[in-house]
């Protein structure tokens, strides 16, 4: 599948140094090779991966004045004419080059890793952890806009018991008095209602992952290396020198759109001035689109490109869920059969049944990058369940001290009805 998707792909030109001239094509990016391909002929004249590649350089030539170079192995690959610009083709091919993609996603799709017992066993138990966990979750949710349509109607109780006061007041003016005691002294003196304070976006220790990205914002031509960080509270996006460059709260973004499994897109809406926009491109965002299709279930959506990618997630996904009993009995059964081991064992043959034991392979490889995805989901549903947990208990405060003050409201206002009768 991967070396399917594109990418990104540049209009550009391509030195061939037989001939001794350049032609115009295409420069295309997948998740594992570099390939260019002849606009008139549709050859491809340059294909080679990723791995292959020693360095990549902006040089110029005496032909075209600004050109990139590509070395691989002991072949150098002339670029120029790159659109929008030399800078942006150099930050994305560079970053997918020094983030080794063929060594940690390439690799896997080249060759299937063979799957051990006890990594199934592992990956089922988690997975099981994580559905519980998530039904908590929702549990947890619905429990909040419980609590929040409570404080709705507090506050409408409280409103009405503003006017309940004008009015009383209004009765209780002398009989004579054509007009209320109140009406010359202006409106009533309504409590102004607490302006929640604005989360801290320094939050550090909510961080789930901080992945390594390329940033665009506004134009093609305005990119530039960064960091992305998912927090439990939302997003945070600083440049290269971890300087912030924007804060996105979990509230505020309105719509996270995947384009391909390897770049993504954050909005934020505002009326009556331009949208906060970024496009964010990494090799290590594989890893990030399951935490926020997690964080943002109804505002993320995939694109044409990236629907391939999350359909045969959710079918894995699905898979492992299922067999997450029968993992689970097998990882007692092999507990109980172990046992102690016989004292003969302590001999020459014994050490060296535990130096070949100790060469097998545990877990695979593959096994191992889905246990990490599986612990950071695990992560994040317990720093949302904690987020969700303490703005609940402010609730609860707060719904405390509203009821005391409509029952003290109320007790008052009765006691002054009783004195009119």
């Amino acid at each position: 599948m991967n070396e399917v998707i594109r990418i990104h792909t540049w209009p550009c030109s391509y030195y061939i140094n037989s001939e001794k001239r350049w032609i115009s094509g295409k420069l295309c990016l997948t998740p594992i090779s570099v390939r260019f391909t002849a606009d008139k002929s549709g050859e491809v004249l340059a294909d080679f991966h990723l791995s292959g590649i020693s360095e990549i350089k902006k040089e110029s030539s005496n032909f075209i004045f600004s050109s990139l170079t590509v070395l691989e192995k002991s072949t150098k690959h002339w670029f120029s004419s790159l659109q929008p610009n030399r800078n942006v083709v150099f930050n994305i091919l560079e970053h997918f080059w020094r983030e080794q993609l063929l060594s940690s996603e390439g690799a896997a799709a080249g060759a299937v890793c063979p799957q051990t017992s006890k990594g199934q066993e592992l990956t089922g138990l988690l997975a099981g952890s994580q559905k519980r966990l998530e039904d908590t979750a929702k549990v947890l949710e619905h429990q909040g806009e419980q609590f929040d349509n409570i404080m709705k109607g507090l506050d409408k109780i409280e409103s009405e018991m503003d006017v309940a006061d004008r009015l009383l007041s209004e009765l209780e003016s002398p009989a004579w008095w054509p007009f209320g005691s109140k009406l010359l002294k202006g409106p009533l003196n309504v409590k102004p209602k607490e302006i929640p304070a604005v989360s801290d976006s320094g939050n550090k220790d909510g961080v789930i992952l901080r992945i390594p990205v390329i940033i665009t914002e506004r134009t093609d031509s305005n990119v530039k290396p960064g960091k992305l960080a998912l927090l439990a509270s939302g997003l945070e996006i600083s440049n290269s020198n971890s300087q912030l460059l924007h804060w996105f709260d979990k509230k505020d973004v309105d719509d996270v759109k995947v384009h391909t499994p390897y770049e993504i897109s954050v909005r934020q809406r505002f009326i009556g001035k331009p949208d906060i926009s970024y496009r964010l491109l990494s090799a290590k965002m594989p890893e990030a689109i399951p935490i926020l299709e997690m964080q943002f279930s109804k505002k993320i959506q995939f694109m044409e490109d990236a629907l391939a990618f999350a359909g045969a997630r959710k079918t894995h996904q699905e898979d492992v869920g299922a067999s997450i009993w029968q993992a689970a009995t097998g990882l007692i059964g092999n507990i109980v059969q172990s046992g102690p081991a016989p004292s003969s064992s302590r001999g020459a043959e014994g050490s060296q049944q535990a130096q070949i034991q100790k060469q097998e392979q545990v877990v695979s490889e593959s096994e191992t990058q889905e246990l990490k995805q599986i612990l950071r989901k695990l992560k994040s549903l317990a720093l949302e369940t904690e987020t969700e947990l303490e703005r609940q208990d402010e609730a609860l405060d707060g719904i405390t001290s509203s009821v005391d003050r409509a029952t003290m409201n109320i007790d008052k206002q009765n006691r002054r009805m009783k004195k009119l009768t």
